[in-house]
């Protein structure tokens, strides 16, 4: 997520200064960026070039200093993500706009770490960042109209269309989208049907273009079962409670795409 962000934005014309703490991770961001932009058909040259010019990477968190705008993308564990956002708001101006890019984890949670938690809001973008089109901004309930209004200006200046939602966990789009997904997953859970036909039967019989499994897969079932404990936490509602089946995917290592292996086994050939 927060290389598809960097990408979005250094594309849109925009510098960008991107600090992961992992040094091995750092190195391959720029080089990841890069090669999405290579693809055929897309870029010239010239305009990979200057793009990835755009971006700074940076070896110490203190590099963030000078931004208008710090959006974290840490991976959706509450303490990490508080541990960052207090860390983040001694080094920018007074004026900086903090921003999470969490997708399940209520914004006002974060901004109860900060001295000004009038500065904190939420945009959460959607993978793969530099396709998907939507960003939700989150409005806590100490989210000045400023730095709310900063979020909407950046999602228009770097292409995307922003929505605006009020601090529940799931926001909008998750607290629509989990209820399905785990209404998918029981049914696999239950035997109820293969995921082939659970799959089919949501794109051919309702247009969608992935089937929720597959989705599930692409999401990555650790985060979808991150994101299952928040919404679950926060409504007490069944139908957000994660199935079984998907924690013991989880402890075995069945992460989806990213490991391989999830609903469906991806080691043989990536699945369409």
């Amino acid at each position: 997520m927060g290389s598809g962000i960097v990408q979005s934005t250094a594309l849109a014309g925009l510098p960008v200064t991107v600090f992961e703490q992992d040094a091995d991770r750092r190195a391959g961001i720029v080089p990841k960026i890069k090669r999405a932009l290579e693809k055929p058909g897309r870029l010239s040259a010239e305009e990979v070039e200057a793009a990835v010019g755009r971006i700074t990477t940076a070896t110490a968190i203190e590099e963030i200093a000078d931004a208008d705008l710090v959006i974290e993308a840490v991976p959706e564990v509450l303490e990490l993500k508080l541990d960052v956002v207090s860390r983040i708001e001694p080094l920018v101006s007074v004026e900086a706009t903090i921003a999470s890019n969490t997708s399940s984890i209520p914004i006002a949670e974060l901004a109860g770490r900060l001295e000004h938690p009038e500065r904190m809001v939420g945009l959460h973008f959607f993978a793969p960042v530099p396709v998907m089109k939507l960003v939700e901004v989150v409005s806590a309930l100490d989210s000045s109209a400023d730095a709310i209004a900063d979020a909407h200006d950046f999602c228009q200046r770097i292409g995307k269309q922003s929505i605006e939602t009020k601090d529940r966990s799931g926001f909008v789009v998750n607290l629509l989208l989990v209820p399905y997904l785990m209404a998918a997953v029981r049914m696999y859970e239950e035997e109820f049907a293969t995921p082939e036909d659970i799959d089919l039967g949501m794109k051919l019989g309702c247009g969608h273009p992935m089937g929720p499994l597959t989705l599930c897969d692409f999401i990555g079932l650790d985060v979808l079962y991150n994101v299952c404990d928040s919404l679950y936490e926060e409504f007490k509602r069944d139908e957000y409670a994660p199935p079984p089946v998907l924690k013991r995917m989880v402890a075995s290592g069945r992460l989806g795409r990213k490991s391989g292996r999830g609903f469906y086994d991806y080691e043989a050939g990536v699945r369409s």
